[in-house]
């Protein structure tokens, strides 16, 4: 068989591009090391419920076509992203906003709360931040940082807030309304039939192959210039990589750094509601994890069990699931050597957070996905 396309990846960019080859008369094969279609925003029914197996997603967008090019693909219901932080014996709302100052302070107007944070900076007087926690200081004042920012930055990066360079932080959302949505995007929401369900919805017509790793499939044929499979039975003329550009290059120019997480899971039979809220962040670094999700929240479900997912940021090593790039001098630097190499690559294409080292919302990876498609 002869393949236009060798698609490694069944996650969203992967499925995206795939689905936009077709439409366009490609024939492609998809194949995934995981034993699952979806990658990252995979869903599991567990108790009725759909449970996001690799943490919360939350789709939202500003983009008015992807919204349009996600609703054809499913439903999405109303959800809207308002977590909750837990400090101690503290509930705060977030994104940091009047319902949050009113508790931190007992204020009642947006002026009040705004001389209250102005304040706490000017005491500071941090002129050019040197690190994390004084970008931090000099945004949002002593009481936020404290209470809702370094303790759960801390535990995410897994580094002290002082030894973690300042451009982490650009900004942090403040607001000064009664407002607990967590993203400006216009359109957000949960596909009703959970995220795998959607990413089948784009790969339906195209060949998929679970439990595939890309180096013990194919073979490059040099002189062809073309990927064939280890058997020898099929041909591949182009190929889109999605998986971590350093491991398609055996990591010559050095090992790109991520942070990853682990999951722990439970289900709790008999208990209706759990937490009251899909995300409740525990900002103290002495609570191991950095959040809990309760998933049966994002889709409005009155299932007479519950489903909770502790998250434990950690460091990553090779065998880990990435997730999060370090996107400091070091590993930029390292990433841009790939890049100089994967442009050399005449009939590779690569894309997706781990093709790209970047971190991408999902309204992005389809953007990216449906540029690169309509490019080739």
């Amino acid at each position: 068989m002869e393949y236009d396309y060798l698609v490694v990846g069944a996650g969203l960019f992967g499925a995206v591009f795939a689905n936009e080859m077709k439409k366009k008369g490609k024939n492609c094969l998809v194949i995934d090391k995981r034993n699952h279609i979806a990658g990252n925003i995979y869903t599991e029914e567990i108790k009725g419920i759909h449970v996001h197996q690799y943490g919360a997603h939350i789709f939202h967008t500003s983009d008015r076509a992807i919204w349009q090019y996600v609703t054809n693909l499913a439903e999405f219901n109303h959800y809207i992203n308002s977590p909750i932080a837990v400090y101690k014996d503290e509930l705060y709302n977030l994104p940091f906003n009047m319902n949050t100052f009113a508790k931190m302070w007992n204020i009642k107007t947006p002026k009040e709360a705004e001389a209250h944070i102005q304040a706490q900076i000017a005491d500071l007087n941090i002129t050019e931040p040197s690190n994390l926690e004084e970008q931090a200081l000099s945004l949002v004042g002593t009481d936020i940082y404290e209470k809702l920012v370094k303790g759960y930055t801390e535990k995410q990066w897994g580094r002290d807030c002082k030894e973690l360079p300042a451009f982490i932080i650009k900004r942090l959302p403040v607001r000064f309304t009664f407002d607990n949505n967590y993203f400006n995007d216009p359109y957000q929401g949960i596909p009703k039939g959970g995220y795998t369900a959607l990413v089948s919805k784009l790969l339906e017509g195209i060949e998929v192959r679970l439990d595939t790793e890309f180096k013990n499939f194919v073979k490059k044929d040099a002189q062809a210039g073309v990927y064939r499979s280890v058997s020898g039975e099929d041909t591949f003329i182009k190929v889109l990589y999605t998986g971590m550009i350093d491991e398609f290059f055996d990591y010559c120019e050095g090992t790109l750094e991520y942070r990853s997480l682990r999951f722990e899971t439970e289900v709790l039979e008999g208990e209706e509601n759990y937490q009251g809220n899909a995300v409740v962040n525990y900002t103290e670094r002495e609570v191991p994890f950095t959040r809990i999700i309760e998933h049966k929240h994002f889709t409005f479900g009155r299932q007479p069990d519950t489903v909770i997912t502790r998250e434990y940021p950690k460091e990553w090593n090779k065998g880990d699931e990435p997730y999060y790039p370090v996107n400091d001098a070091k590993n930029a630097a390292v990433y841009q050597r790939y890049q100089k190499m994967a442009e050399a690559e005449e009939n590779v294409l690569f894309g997706g957070r781990l093709g790209q080292y970047q971190y991408y919302d999902m309204d992005k990876v389809i953007m990216a996905a449906l540029e690169m498609a309509n490019k080739k």
